[in-house]
């Protein structure tokens, strides 16, 4: 089993950065893949990016692709999201989750983190 907690989030002005960080612990990290999520108001979850804990290796979703970067740091059992060029819409609750690799759900959750952007 795998505990996610998320930091990070703030108010931030449209064009500034963000850095989001998710502590990670548990056993066997390296079956897991670990995400960020988004949610903003009104709207459905989405992934914005993801890694695989044992290989590095990443995936940044379309509309955050330039922006947005994803790196795990074993030594520390970190998962960071580095935001820039941030955007109004970027404005939600972004969320740290596990999945055992392989397979298609997403079964550890972290409560969250808000970040706001301003025009």
């Amino acid at each position: 089993q795998v505990q996610v907690v998320e930091s990070g989030g703030g108010l931030v002005q449209a064009g500034g950065s963000l850095r989001l960080s998710c502590a990670v612990s548990g056993r066997d990290l390296a079956l897991y893949n670990l995400g960020w999520f988004r949610q903003a108001p009104g709207k459905g979850r989405e992934i914005a990016a993801a890694v695989t804990w044992s290989s590095g290796s990443t995936y940044v979703a379309n509309t955050v692709k330039g922006r947005f970067s994803i790196v795990r740091d074993i030594a520390k059992n970190l998962v960071s999201l580095q935001m820039s060029s941030l955007k109004p819409e970027d404005t939600a609750v972004y969320y740290c989750a596990a999945s055992v690799k392989g397979s298609d759900s997403w079964n550890y959750w972290g409560q969250g983190t808000q970040v706001t952007v301003s025009s």
